[in-house]
């Protein structure tokens, strides 16, 4: 059964609120997790960045002070995690520094390594050492890249992914994930999308993708950089709808032409017999 993300990451905006609601919306569609970001902002954000002013929806403030903003501190991923056990959802980050790992390993036994990060090996190592199951994602990444991550932390799941935001369809590689389920055969590999719209996330699953990832969000229109590439609820009823769907057709294995009783009913019909 093909695993599906609801990447919420930072399109919350800080507010527990917002990002409660959309657990409950990805619960309600049927999702099997839902995934933040987490961050230490004071070691993440490029000191040249650190100082520089920027207007926000709170008004104008450091870079820094509006990373901070947007996350969620220790209590609140607490708060939260709670929540996605009341409502019977799993909930987990991407982790983006070290310090981060450590925190989310406190409370969670998965992670996801994005793909801004796969070539820091030793936060990959970190997260490999400390959470049971890691996902990691291959945009804008060499070959050679992908491949030392790999051996570096041994992923469960390889996701496949354009990191442009949004991407093009004619950028979006797809059959990569042929390449991938080859190389990688004891691997679980994944798509992690960033388009428009939802054909493509279901080309995924026909061609091998077993967990899916899609950014999502209230409203494309909303303050924040993700929130064009995300998916809104509607579109996260019909991702889940479409992919049980594309489950459901292709669960029979090749084999000789099947026979159904819809089928056998025009059949009788129609030739007699």
């Amino acid at each position: 059964m093909v695993k599906i993300i609801g990447e919420i990451g930072i399109n919350h905006n800080g507010s527990v609120e917002l990002c409660k609601r959309l657990m409950m919306i990805s619960k309600g569609a049927g999702m099997d997790y839902v995934k933040l970001q987490k961050r230490d902002p004071d070691v993440c954000v490029p000191e040249a960045q650190k100082s520089k002013r920027r207007m926000t929806p709170w008004g104008e403030m450091s870079y820094l002070e509006y990373k901070k903003r947007v996350e969620f501190n220790e209590e609140q991923i607490k708060e939260l995690l709670e929540y996605a056990k009341e409502i019977d959802i799993n909930l987990f980050a991407s982790v983006w520094d070290i310090n981060s790992a450590r925190l989310m390993a406190k409370y969670t036994k998965i992670a996801k390594i994005g793909s801004a990060l796969i070539t820091d090996l030793e936060l990959c190592k970190f997260a490999r050492d400390n959470f049971e199951f890691l996902i990691i994602s291959t945009g804008m990444s060499t070959e050679e890249e992908v491949k030392r991550c790999i051996e570096v932390c041994n992923p469960d799941v390889v996701m496949h992914t354009n990191s442009t935001y949004p991407c093009p369809a004619g950028e979006l590689n797809l059959r990569y994930i042929e390449w991938l389920r080859e190389k990688y055969p004891e691997k679980e590999i994944g798509y992690s999308g960033h388009e428009y719209g939802l054909v493509t996330s279901f080309a995924a699953v026909a061609m091998g993708a077993t967990w899916v990832e899609r950014h999502i969000t209230l409203d494309r229109e909303m303050w924040g950089s993700d929130q064009s590439s995300s998916i809104e609820p509607s579109g996260i009823y019909k991702l889940v709808k479409g992919i049980r769907d594309i489950e459901e057709a292709t669960k029979h294995s090749p084999q000789e032409r099947l026979l159904f009783e819809g089928e056998l009913s025009k059949r009788k019909s129609l030739r007699g017999v």
